[in-house]
């Protein structure tokens, strides 16, 4: 399974949304069912690790992405865009054959 990555400027701005959490907090990055377009993506800032977690840590960052979805996010590059229409985390996902327009539903 091809690795998930995390861009430079999502570690920067997850490590600036956690400085204001409880010590310990990290984001959880989770696909689960549902969405426009069959798969969404869902953040949580959460405290505690699972086993089974993929950890991922850059520049004071630290992203978990559970077993389940990994599964379908091999080779996906979690990124931050700061563009003039709004900021949002994007997941760059090389199995996704589909985006909706909001950006956080995909399909395979």
């Amino acid at each position: 399974m091809s690795e998930i990555t995390l861009s430079n400027r999502a570690a920067k701005r997850i490590a600036d949304i956690l400085s204001g959490e409880p010590a310990g907090s990290m984001l959880r990055v989770a696909v689960l069912g549902g969405g426009c377009s069959g798969f969404q993506y869902d953040f949580k800032i959460v405290t505690e690790k699972g086993d089974d977690d993929l950890v991922l840590e850059k520049a004071g960052a630290t992203v978990l992405v559970d077993e389940m979805s990994q599964q379908y996010m091999p080779g996906a590059e979690i990124d931050f865009a700061d563009e003039l229409i709004g900021a949002s985390f994007k997941i760059n996902n090389p199995v996704a054959t589909a985006n909706c327009g909001c950006g956080t539903s995909f399909s395979i």
